[in-house]
């Protein structure tokens, strides 16, 4: 197969993560006799540096021409005032829209080898695997806004259609069919009419896969729920925001944030995928950040885009091979001396690759 992948590396360890997930899918395509090309392009806070423009035109042409975007991180310290008129994370918030990509898959998966490294007892991590399913491009991070006057008050609006809510919750119920047949609808149907909108909605999609289980939950009860017994959620389906929030609460049960991948996808099989951890301006620089959630979004990317499951598979079960060897990066380490660098690490994950038969 023949692919063209655009890199947004992006702010602080944005670099050095896309560096060790591009020498995977690098070594995939060796292994597996595809043909993968690299065009790196800016986006965020070195893009409004460079350019003025959080997503230049060029970034954005770019992406148009490719198969899959593997994005890093954006943002920073010099470009943290939230009121400036031109910011980091507009950038990818124009991606997610310009391609209408409004699904957002989060999986989390609690690793045997780093229990020690999460903040619950290791029986509540046993068999957790989970995937969230975020709607991305609606809700109240897209709704009409305003602050009054002399910003005394303002508002937000969480507003979601019939069809935005129907096509999210149809890749949920997809998904719970190739996974245990469980979706989870977070909501907050008891106060809010936008969430009754989605609670119906759901519930009528789910009459459409009468082989997967639908529970409803509220979301402060799943709040709890994600923490006292994560194991009984399969796929959990969530607002935008709600999705945010909760998907960075369960994180944790990853050990690390470092160890997180994502996929936003739309209805074809473009996807731009990243980690769900931020540049990190405290490390960047130093070739100690954690690549696994970039290079297990790599693996998204060959599994959703390229509809290469086995090469993904392959990558994931490099990265876990890694873990129970022991190789661990500065957020996962008991002391320093015995962490591995960023490439250290990706070299960990190359070499179990290279026992795993790609061809034929």
């Amino acid at each position: 197969m023949q692919a063209k992948i655009v890199t947004l590396p992006g702010d602080g360890v944005g670099p050095e993560v896309i560096a060790g997930a591009v020498r995977v899918l690098q070594a995939v395509a060796q292994q597996a006799g595809h043909t993968f090309s690299f065009e790196e392009a800016l986006i965020g806070g070195c893009a409004i540096d460079a350019a003025g423009d959080p997503l230049p035109d060029e970034t954005l042409r770019a992406c148009e021409g490719a198969d899959a975007v593997l994005l890093g991180a954006v943002g920073g310290p010099q470009w943290s005032d939230p009121t400036a008129p031109v910011r980091p994370e507009q950038g990818l918030l124009r991606l997610r829209q310009h391609f209408d990509l409004f699904a957002n898959l989060r999986p989390v998966k609690a690793y045997p080898a780093l229990a020690g490294f999460a903040p619950l007892r290791a029986d509540l991590l046993a068999d957790v695997d989970i995937l969230v399913v975020r709607e991305l491009t609606s809700g109240i991070y897209f709704g009409p806004r305003q602050e009054q006057g002399d910003g005394d008050s303002a508002w937000d609006t969480m507003l979601y259609t019939v069809e935005q809510v129907r096509r999210v919750a149809h890749v949920a119920f997809r998904a719970a069919r190739e996974r245990r047949g469980q979706v989870a609808s977070l909501d907050k149907a008891n106060v809010l009419a936008s969430m009754r909108l989605w609670r119906r909605t759901v519930t009528d999609v789910g009459r459409e896969y009468p082989d997967v289980a639908l529970e409803h939950v509220l979301v402060d009860a799943a709040a709890m729920h994600l923490l006292r017994n994560p194991a009984r959620f399969d796929v959990v389906l969530a607002g935008n925001m709600f999705g945010d929030i909760l998907s960075d609460e369960i994180s944790v049960l990853a050990g690390s944030l470092g160890m997180l991948p994502s996929a936003s996808l739309g209805n074809g099989t473009f996807g731009v995928y990243e980690p769900i951890h931020g540049s990190a301006p405290d490390i960047a620089g130093q070739g100690i950040a954690n690549p696994v959630g970039t290079i297990l979004s790599a693996a998204l990317l060959l599994r959703h885009s390229l509809g290469l499951d086995a090469e993904a598979r392959a990558v994931e079960r490099a990265v876990e091979a890694a873990l129970d060897a022991g190789a661990r990066t500065a957020d996962l380490a008991p002391d320093r001396g015995s962490a591995l660098s960023t490439a250290a690490f990706t070299d960990a994950v190359l070499s179990h690759l290279e026992q795993v038969p790609l061809r034929g």
